[in-house]
């Protein structure tokens, strides 16, 4: 068995949706994982940025769900060539949580339990863009989609959406993670097909 779980069927494509080029819709939420599923529970998640300068600010899971919660609904694209429209989260705004951070930093690398990593230029997580998100729909956000809590960036390929969150450092210089030192593609925009590296 790979290490890469593929978990959906199907494919249905629909000609009045515009989607990014390559991909199909699905009605499903597909569960593709590298490696096992962590499970962390709220009683021990905790979620630390971590400044350049080595400050570090942390928030427990009481903590986390005091910041004022948001919920965007959102059109989602796997570099496995799936789209799902129309997803509805609720989380914290990294606006929110960075907003008291004194950086310089141009980037970010998103740290999950279970050791996965990746990379995202700072202004990507800013302005409304990206959440920490703990609830998918009416539902708490199941292990196998990255719960208790996910990195949320819908304007990029998926896996930048990092599962399991539990930090952020923010570095002067970009650091390529997990996927990124296996060849995907630094940035990942799914409107140009950024799925690998020289695209």
């Amino acid at each position: 068995m790979g290490i890469v779980s593929p978990g959906f069927h199907g494919r249905r494509r629909q000609g009045d949706v515009k989607l990014p080029p390559g991909q199909y819709l699905t009605e499903d939420f597909p569960v593709l994982s590298a490696g096992p599923t962590p499970r962390v529970g709220t009683d021990e998640w905790e979620f630390t940025v971590t400044a350049e300068t080595g400050e570090r600010r942390s928030w427990t899971w009481r903590e986390f769900l005091e910041l004022p919660a948001e919920t965007p609904t959102v059109d989602i694209h796997c570099v496995t060539k799936w789209s799902k429209l129309g997803t509805t989260w609720t989380g914290v705004s990294l606006d929110a949580l960075l907003a008291g951070v004194e950086t310089t930093a141009d980037y970010a690398l998103a740290r999950s339990y279970g050791g996965y990593t990746t990379n995202l230029p700072l202004q990507d997580l800013l302005d409304g863009q990206a959440w920490l998100a703990y609830r998918f729909g009416d539902e708490e956000l199941v292990p196998e989609h990255g719960g208790p809590v996910r990195l949320l960036v819908p304007h990029l390929y998926f896996w930048k959406s990092a599962k399991w969150i539990r930090g952020l450092d923010l570095l002067t210089q970009d650091e390529p993670g997990f996927w990124e030192t296996a060849g995907y593609h630094d940035y990942g925009d799914p409107w140009l097909e950024q799925r690998y590296q020289g695209d």
